[in-house]
């Protein structure tokens, strides 16, 4: 990677705004923009980064692209908005290399030049697109939600399923496997709930409640093999604060960790991972297969003692050829020496990492403006904050690229209010940078007026057919297939 800064004084020397700019004042600050996309890693197939400026009043705005390698853009109107096709010549052309960007704005006729800044051009390829779902930030009313599509490459967002399509329904914990969509878990809730499970064309809507489980399936991960799947059952309340200043608090009062089976209809159980004098939640299994991470507490009363449950990073034996559990649970990380709570393990798909969220208690860290990004090196058995990253809000639900080259994570560093999406590029030698902000065709005038929080970000390497109408009469005609328990050997064969 080149080496390249925010500002290139030396460069600025050299550089001034286009010709349709006359007698720039030239200053040696670097231009206020929103999103700040200054010295960012951006992958070459990305939509075009439209940013406002937002240091003062203005008339217009002049700004000039240049590829390190070959090509330019130039803007000048009263918003930047890049030309998509342009754009993505100019990325395609300069793949390995850097853009440089020339900022003049117009202020009562006058025009002053800013100092430039980069956004580097990552030869290493992201995914397709990335499912989230957008939700208001309320707490005991469903209001619209709905799981979105959007394509990376564009600005092109479409509805997957809202909830408006059944009155009183609720979506979420969509999962897919390794971001494929051809395996694909989906929860719903209210008076018509069920898990909606599609593998390979193959859809059914599944009731996943027994009389020896704590609920229905919840937090799901997919195997890669895609024989099974893990999923959490949990016994979940909220509570709100009074003299705390965080506004509300989720917590189980009980949960267990299990393996669903789709093609025998199976719920695979072993003692380990049903504990009562423990929570077990947030399942996720190895790239091989082999281990099933979980997050794990010591039972205590709730929610007298909300602020002491502290979740551990654990991990059981998995043999994905008859589906049988090991005889111990591993700690990988102890909560209790730590003092902090652990959510959200994520395994990169090469096998290096695991990616969570490390927060001061519990296990819903959304709510906690402390809540971090951490990543554990499975190689070298080291851990750090991801400090490239973090901010002073909250950072939480977080997912890898199919080639564990880039991540999405939610954050609430916008506003303090609503959690938006941010990506970032890892690289080899696990270098993580600058994260920055999905772009949207008017930035500020998008997210400004966006009255839903994001959440649950998934990539996916394809577009998602689901088709509306024919899902709604699924939904509503309580057609469901009941799962069954099996409970399995506690050896690992």
């Amino acid at each position: 990677m080149k080496n390249y800064l925010i500002c290139l004084l030396s460069v600025w020397l050299l550089t001034a705004c286009s010709h349709s700019v006359s007698n720039p004042e030239k200053t040696n600050k670097c231009p206020e923009i929103y999103p700040d996309y200054k010295g960012v890693t951006i992958p070459a197939t990305i939509a075009p980064m439209n940013f406002n400026y937002i240091g003062g009043k203005h008339e217009r705005i002049d700004v000039t692209v240049k590829g390190s390698r070959t090509g330019e853009i130039h803007i000048n109107a009263s918003t930047v908005s890049f030309p998509e096709k342009e754009w993505h010549n100019l990325l395609a052309a300069n793949k390995g290399d850097s853009l440089l960007f020339t900022v003049c704005i117009e202020s009562e006729g006058r025009w002053k030049q800013y100092l430039p800044f980069t956004m580097y051009v990552s030869d290493v390829p992201i995914d397709y697109g990335v499912v989230y779902r957008k939700i208001a930030p309320g707490y005991e009313v469903y209001a619209q939600m709905g799981i979105y599509e959007r394509d990376l490459s564009s600005f092109e967002e479409h509805d997957l399923l809202q909830n408006t399509i059944v009155p009183g329904m609720c979506l979420n914990c969509h999962a897919f496997n390794r971001t494929n969509p051809n395996q694909l878990s989906l929860h719903i809730r209210g008076q018509h709930g069920a898990t909606l499970m599609q593998t390979e064309g193959h859809r059914e809507l599944l009731d996943t409640k027994t009389d020896s489980t704590l609920s229905a399936c919840v937090y799901p991960y997919w195997h890669p093999g895609g024989k099974y799947i893990a999923y959490s059952v949990n016994q979940t309340t909220q509570s709100f604060h009074v003299a705390n200043a965080g506004r509300i608090e989720v917590m189980d009062m009980a949960s267990d960790v299990l393996v669903y089976r789709p093609d025998t209809h199976e719920l695979l159980q072993s003692p380990l991972l049903q504990k009562k004098e423990a929570f077990e939640t947030f399942p996720a299994f190895s790239p091989d297969g082999r281990k099933l991470y979980f997050c794990s507490a010591t039972n205590k009363p709730m929610p007298k003692k909300y602020d002491e449950i502290r979740y551990s990073l654990c991990c059981i034996d998995f043999n994905p050829d008859n589906g049988t559990f090991g005889e111990r649970v591993d700690t990988l990380i102890h909560a209790e020496r730590l003092k902090k709570s652990i959510s959200f393990p994520r395994p990169s798909y090469d096998g290096k990492y695991i990616m969570f969220t490390l927060s001061d208690y519990g296990n819903f860290s959304i709510w906690h403006k402390e809540a971090d990004l951490w990543l554990l090196n499975l190689q070298e058995g080291s851990m750090r904050a991801i400090d490239e990253v973090n901010s002073d809000n909250t950072e939480s639900y977080h997912s890898w690229s199919s080639n564990s080259r880039w991540f999405v994570f939610s954050s609430r560093r916008d506003d303090g209010l609503y959690t938006r999406l941010y990506l970032a590029h890892i690289g080899a030698d696990g270098h993580v940078s600058k994260p920055f902000m999905l772009p949207q065709k008017n930035p500020q005038e998008y997210y400004d007026r966006l009255i839903y929080s994001y959440n649950v970000p998934e990539f996916t390497n394809q577009p998602i057919q689901l088709e509306h109408r024919q899902i709604e009469n699924e939904i509503v005609s309580g057609r469901r297939v009941k799962v069954k328990v099996r409970p399995c050997p506690k050896q690992l064969d």
